[in-house]
């Protein structure tokens, strides 16, 4: 059986914190889910957020922020366009999550 993998990506900082509880979400039902920021602005997340990321890598899933600061600030991976880019390629479905 193949899992699915599943990428949200979040454009706007508002919707970050809910898209990445969404992205645990699918984890949990037997998916490989990972989250891009894919906009700057997003500041330091408070420590149940951080929790739910650290539960999230342990299902082999991952956040990633495209701006180096937001990186820095909460301890995601960084990522440039182009290893995204790489990266959907191999992905099930893409969510864009939180757009306007």
């Amino acid at each position: 059986m193949e899992y699915k993998k599943v990428c949200f990506m979040y454009r706007n900082k508002g919707y970050a914190t809910d898209g990445m509880r969404s992205a645990l979400g699918l984890a949990v039902e037997n998916m490989y889910a990972y989250g891009v920021v894919v906009d700057g602005g997003l500041e330091k997340l408070d420590e149940n957020n951080q929790e739910s990321i650290e539960m999230l890598r342990d299902m082999e899933g991952e956040i990633y922020a495209v701006e180096p600061a937001v990186c820095e600030a909460n301890a995601l991976e960084p990522i440039t366009i182009e290893e995204l880019g790489e990266k959907l390629r191999d992905m099930t479905v893409v969510i864009p999550y939180g757009i306007k």
